[in-house]
């Protein structure tokens, strides 16, 4: 399992990278390895407020319909549009090319309620 020390994870699997004062985020490798081929990816506008631990899109597999849930609450700034024509993405590159959104986080310290890579690799350890 790929799990860049860089990032923090959310029990969700979801991954978050902090940039500055906006946060990317997309699903783990981990994630979507349980999902199987990914076949379609339904994201947020631009625009759309995120609430800490609420849905804001959904990723579809050969196999089940999966929610994302986001792991900080924010404002989304940007949506990864290439995921509408190659969701495959996710299954080849979960932390490069298949970021999902970037949001201004409403609150920052919601940062501290994540794992961090050792973390979330214990907890996946475990399922």
């Amino acid at each position: 399992m790929d799990l860049p020390k860089d990032l923090k994870y959310s029990e969700e699997h979801e991954w978050v990278k902090e940039e500055g004062d906006k946060v990317r985020i997309g699903i783990t490798d981990f994630a979507q390895s349980e999902l199987g081929d990914i076949v379609f990816v339904e994201l947020p506008e631009v625009g759309d407020e995120l609430e800490a631990d609420e849905p804001f899109g959904s990723v579809e597999s050969v196999k089940t319909v999966s929610e994302l849930y986001a792991p900080i609450s924010g404002k989304v700034v940007e949506v990864n549009e290439e995921l509408e024509d190659s969701p495959e993405f996710v299954n080849e590159s979960p932390y490069e090319k298949a970021w999902m959104v970037i949001i201004e986080p409403s609150d920052k310290s919601e940062m501290d309620n994540l794992m961090d890579a050792a973390g979330y690799e214990e907890m996946t350890s475990e399922d």
